[in-house]
């Protein structure tokens, strides 16, 4: 229960993080405009799965394989974990 929540939180403060830092990744260079802060999601979702694989590996002992649906909900849950940075970017400013 403990290792979903903390993946829960992992997924939610990369989600947030291209939305709530001016950097890409929170390393290099600078954001400016809306589409680059939407083009820092695709790899913040692919890092996230990356070390979920990884974490899963360690666990288990095998990564079991999934089909496009796992990975179509995952996306739409880490969408919806960025709706917070969104809203704070975009709408209240």
């Amino acid at each position: 229960m403990a290792a979903k929540l903390i993946f829960l939180l992992l997924m939610f403060f990369m989600a947030n993080l291209g939305w709530v830092s001016d950097k890409w990744l929170g390393m290099v260079g600078t954001i400016r405009q809306l589409w680059q802060r939407f083009a820092v999601l695709v790899p913040s979702y692919l890092i996230t799965l990356a070390i979920a694989s990884l974490v899963e590996r360690l666990v288990m002992g095998q990564v079991w394989p999934q089909g496009w649906e796992f990975y179509s909900i995952n996306l739409c849950v880490f969408l919806v974990l960025s709706f917070p940075g969104f809203i704070y970017r975009v709408l209240w400013k």
